[in-house]
């Protein structure tokens, strides 16, 4: 019988975890957020990178659960704005400037055609005891002039990814898969697991 690697992801948000669970698919792992596991735990990101904000949620959550936990911490990073800017703040940047729909039309007036780029940082804790592993994902791109497209969540109507002349949002979801920040560190992560032989 296949072994299944059962991974807890350090997440309540439903898009992330159809992103993962898409790219997860055709291997022998199974994701599980903290809703699937009645987990109810939200402490202050209050780090000063990405992987030290992955690393606080991951180590959180890892109190509740005896399943290797993943968590991820994202941002879009925008030239126009300075440097690492709103980085791991883009979340709160979108709360606190209006909401991302207003955020996203301002930045598209504002920043059209300055470069940009998405980073997600991964933090695997406990897949042995006490152990961690990081895996990093970036893609490049530049702001839109306009926002565009109906698919994604937060900054992707504004992305253009290099290579592109349409948003992220305006690409299907399997292709975004494909392409995405979160879907490079999840190809390091999977490569990690293959040769470690996890799966």
């Amino acid at each position: 019988m296949e072994k299944v690697l059962r991974i807890c992801v350090a997440t309540n948000n439903d898009h992330k975890m159809s992103e993962l669970r898409a790219i997860f698919k055709d291997y022998s792992v199974e994701l599980f957020s903290l809703k699937d596991l009645n987990i109810d735990v939200n402490p202050d990101e209050n780090g000063k990178t990405y992987a030290e904000n992955a690393f606080i949620k991951a180590s959180a959550v890892a109190k509740f659960t005896n399943l290797p936990v993943l968590s991820d911490d994202s941002g879009i990073e925008i030239d126009a704005l300075g440097e690492n800017v709103p980085g791991i703040y883009s979340h709160r940047y979108a709360v606190e400037n209006g909401g991302q729909e207003k955020v996203n039309k301002m930045l598209t007036e504002k920043c059209a055609d300055s470069k940009a780029h998405f980073t997600s940082h991964f933090v695997l804790l406990n897949l042995t005891p006490n152990s961690r592993h990081d895996f990093e994902g970036v893609v490049n791109g530049k702001i839109a002039g306009e926002v565009n497209g109906q698919g994604g969540f937060g900054y992707d109507p504004i992305f253009i990814p290099e290579g592109y002349n349409v948003t992220i949002a305006a690409i299907s979801a399997d292709e975004k898969n494909h392409i995405s920040h979160r879907y490079r560190a999840s190809i390091a992560l999977l490569n990690f697991l293959k040769n470690e032989k996890y799966i």
